[in-house]
């Protein structure tokens, strides 16, 4: 890993100069120093924020944390943030070394990520629990202070509880003018002990240390379907200090959905029946499955629906699973009609070989595609009229208008989708770090794909950013035009080829239920994906995004298989693939439960997950998901805030605020003592 300063940076000098100060006269530069000197009205403050400014820059930089592909498994997300992917127990080494064993490392390490259910298992067994609190905050202040050293106080004290914001800051700051130190800190933890809040500040300072272990989250898409949990994901993360999230294709269709698109809706519904997962939209967001339930109860009652299987409850065979297969094949062939709907109404979306129902011959039970014939494993369709397949019936019509109803109505929902927006970008490039969640359309030569949006072709970035454009203006544009073309091309997003998130050439979910035959599931990524060890045309779609040849791409999307030998690192690390499989509906294919990336002032670390079990086990027998740093990218010198996308910006503030002292200097501005701020 090369050194980030120039390439974060090139510019890394000072812009102000003499040069500078004689062009500061120009209306619209002293336009803005005047609205400066507002907030600093004096040399005296404007000066003391330079220097404020000057020492951050020269703090070392904080840990970004890199996870994707979530898939709504909550515990074992939630692990990996309370842990950092490893930074907690890196720290605990750090602090103690060899000076503790392995066993009370583990512990403590437990003890940080789960406080209260650790020490009600620990109140079972330990007879002098005094002395086990007081060794314990010890422990947990040493690490508080390593945690805290990169940090200015003014930014740990905001991290802190309220509770214990004073007692923590005496307990982490040296203290030079208390000459007898060691009694002065005992005198506190004696008096936390005796006062019986020990185990409160335990709490508290785990807390902290999960907070200052990891300074930004990234979120690289998919936090929803599959998993049980997206719900306590998405409230996780509305309260997470620092983060951003990069929108995976399983998200754009929940966004799609809270947006009003019917097909975005009938996914949504269709992708939760086959999990299993039905108690999401029901006790999560409290939308009422009961119309689509007696739909499917009057429609498919003589129909077993044994394609439609929940995954995972093979075995099941009660009522309510039966009912759960009956309402995932309703859904399915409402999905399937209006997505052909769809594709009709919009042909520039160039999807017609999507169109599937008016292929098959009812009478047969076959259907034909690219030529060949198939005969079909379920053949029973109540409710499609093979003269008009893609119309929706009366029944099913008032099942969409209920369901478009509670999505776009209900208040939840529509809060953490108005996060995603907020937080959320189809790309995004920070730290000299270009993060996305599927792919760069590409041709076979490794040249950016032409793709057609609405009668205009974009390419690279130009792509991601119209495509973005579309995806708000389904949420805001007063147009009503408009906020339909931003519904359907969510709807492309989640599935059209040319799609920089879906990036295969087909969507086979049709040939996946209804043909036996493999050679109909296929579905053949785009030429991306064997081209990431290219470093030509790495380094080409870095150019693409304003970046060197020495800044990285974090990708999400595509499980690596470990368990036939893939590797998450591409082209020489310049490539990092960091879904390994959170699902556990992936795990058997990729041997692993995904991979995770954290990136410090030391450098980058992969960091690969064995499978979760459950929290239980982790606090009972302290397992923790074992964190093994296959790749490890050392800074040949420590990365400095100076050195990041912060830091351009503090430098970018200090050069202005020179500016103003200049003006104060010279008489452009005059000084204002008493302003009221």
């Amino acid at each position: 890993m090369q050194n980030n300063t120039q390439t974060f940076f090139g510019e890394s000098e000072e812009r102000v100069t003499v040069q500078n100060f004689n062009n500061i006269s120009d209306p619209q530069e002293m336009r803005y120093l005047r609205t400066l000197a507002e907030i600093y009205p004096t040399i005296a403050e404007a000066s003391t924020e330079i220097i404020n400014l000057e020492a951050i820059l020269n703090l070392p930089k904080g840990t970004e944390h890199f996870i994707t592909d979530i898939h709504g498994e909550y515990e074992a997300f939630i692990h990996v943030l309370k842990n950092g992917s490893g930074a907690v127990k890196m720290k605990i080494n750090d602090v103690f070394g060899r000076t503790l064993s392995e066993a009370d490392k583990n512990m403590l390490a437990t003890l940080i990520y789960y406080p209260r259910e650790k020490m009600d298992i620990i109140r079972r067994t330990e007879k002098n629990m005094v002395d086990w609190y007081r060794i314990t905050l010890y422990r947990l202040i040493e690490i508080c202070k390593r945690v805290a050293s990169k940090y200015t106080r003014s930014k740990v004290r905001k991290a802190m509880p309220k509770e214990f914001a004073y007692v923590i800051e005496e307990l982490i700051t040296e203290k030079p003018e208390v000459t007898e130190k060691e009694a002065y800190y005992n005198a506190i933890i004696d008096t936390i002990i005796e006062v019986d809040r020990a185990e409160e500040l335990i709490v508290a300072l785990s807390h902290l240390i999960q907070r200052l272990v990891v300074d930004h989250l990234h979120i690289l898409g998919d936090i929803y379907d599959r998993g049980p949990g997206p719900d306590k994901i998405m409230d996780r993360l509305l309260r997470y200090h620092s983060l951003d999230i990069c929108w995976g294709n399983h998200d754009i269709t929940w966004m799609g959905a809270a947006a009003g698109s019917l097909e975005c809706i009938a996914t949504v519904l269709r992708i939760q029946a086959r999990y299993g997962n039905f108690n999401i939209l029901e006790d999560g967001y409290g939308i009422n499955m009961l119309p689509l339930a007696t739909f499917a109860m009057d429609a498919y009652r003589d129909d077993p629906c044994t394609l439609f299987r929940i995954k995972g409850h093979e075995q099941d065979t009660d009522s309510e699973t039966l009912l759960n297969m009956k309402m995932h094949k309703a859904i399915a062939i409402i999905q399937f009609k209006l997505e052909g709907q769809l594709f009709r109404r919009r042909p520039e979306f160039h999807m017609e070989s999507r169109m599937l129902l008016d292929r098959i011959d009812y009478e047969k039970g076959t259907i034909t595609l690219d030529g060949k014939t198939y005969r079909l494993l379920d053949t029973s369709f109540p409710t499609i009229d093979p003269a008009d397949p893609y119309r929706l019936t009366e029944a099913e019509e008032n099942v969409m208008e209920r369901m478009q109803s509670a999505f776009q109505q209900c208040e939840k929902l529509q809060t953490h989708m108005q996060f995603l927006l907020n937080k959320g970008s189809l790309y995004l490039v920070y730290n000299n770090n270009l993060l996305y969640h599927g792919c760069i359309p590409l041709d076979r030569d490794g040249n950016f794909e032409k793709v057609e949006v609405y009668g205009q072709k974009f390419a690279g970035r130009k792509l991601y950013d119209e495509l973005e454009k579309y995806v708000r203006r389904a949420f805001f544009s007063t147009d009503e035009e408009e906020r339909q073309k931003g519904r359907d091309i969510i709807y492309w997003i989640w599935c059209s080829p040319m799609s920089p998130l879906f990036g295969k050439n087909k969507m086979t979910t049709f040939e996946r239920y209804f043909i036996a035959e493999k050679e109909t599931h296929v579905e053949t990524k785009n030429p991306y994906y064997q081209l990431l060890d290219n470093e030509e045309v790495m380094n080409r779609v870095l150019a693409e995004f304003g970046l060197g040849t020495d800044a990285h791409i974090v990708n999400g999307h595509v499980p690596v298989l470990q368990s036939r030998g893939e590797s998450p690192a591409k082209c020489g690390g310049k490539v990092l693939i960091i879904d390994g499989g959170f699902s556990k509906a992936y795990q058997k294919q990729t041997g692993i439960a995904g991979y995770t990336l954290t990136y410090n002032s030391y450098g980058m670390n992969l960091v690969a997950h064995e499978p979760f079990t459950s929290i239980e086990d982790a606090v009972k027998n302290e397992t923790d998901i074992h964190n093994d740093r296959i790749i490890s990218m050392n800074a040949p010198e420590r990365i400095m805030i100076r050195d990041t996308d912060t830091g351009r910006k503090l430098r970018e503030r200090i050069s202005s605020l020179k500016e103003l002292l200049y003006a104060y200097r010279s008489g452009l501005i005059v000084e204002n003592p008493h302003a009221l701020r």
